[in-house]
């Protein structure tokens, strides 16, 4: 049998059913009908919304004619479509998948290449926490920021070098522990609001600060 992880994925961000996924090995009827492969129980949602059609070409997005619409990354969707990995599918605003040409190209690794609870995607600058995206997404500071202790796999990272990273070189002298300080606690606050039991940024005193990234 072939696994899972060959197969294009669908995974349920904000929604109903967040944190769920599909691999979209066949046909995928999205809907509130109970026969459904992917069950949105919402009244706004139509009995058969969507379907998603693995082809030769890929995996083929297309509204079944719903009264509130499908969304292509942020587009109402008037015609077929070939999703394209990273690409976001809303329906009737009521849940937002993001769909995946394959398991394998889903960021699942934390810095030092173990799988973590937090997950980020330098090229996208997106972040996810608990399998759920990051949204909206993060500041360029607050990205910055998190990337190199991300990238450092839970090494003290020294305030110094934290500065550096986010304001340059250049404009370090001038920034307060303060500045400092307020960046690492609004980020806390992002990550918390999807992982509220769990500190990500960990303060060492007297060293530095790290990331604390528990595994999934």
């Amino acid at each position: 049998m072939p696994r899972t992880e060959e197969f294009p994925m669908l995974v349920a961000q904000e929604g109903p059913l967040k944190g769920l996924r599909w691999p979209v090995s066949h046909t995928i009827v999205l809907g509130r009908e109970s026969t459904c492969d992917v069950v949105i129980a919402d009244r706004q949602v139509s009995r058969f919304h969507a379907r998603l059609t693995p082809t030769a070409e890929g995996v083929m997005l297309e509204d079944l004619g719903s009264k509130n619409g499908t969304q292509h990354n942020g587009n109402p969707l008037s015609a077929p479509v070939i999703l394209q990995d990273g690409d976001v599918v809303q329906i009737s605003f009521v849940q937002e998948f993001l769909f995946f040409t394959s398991d394998a190209t889903m960021p699942l690794m934390d810095g030092t290449g173990k799988p973590g609870r937090l997950v980020m995607d330098h090229k996208s600058r997106r972040v996810w926490v608990n399998q759920q995206q990051v949204s909206p997404p993060l500041s360029a500071q607050q990205f910055k920021l998190l990337w190199l202790l991300y990238e450092n796999g839970g090494q003290v990272i020294s305030r110094a070098d934290l500065v550096a990273a986010v304001w340059g070189e250049e404009q370090a002298a001038g920034v307060s522990d303060q500045a400092l300080d307020a960046l690492i606690r609004r980020l806390r606050d992002r990550l918390g609001t999807l992982d509220p039991k769990h500190q990500y940024i960990d303060t060492v005193r007297g060293h530095g600060v790290r990331l604390d990234n528990p595994p999934v």
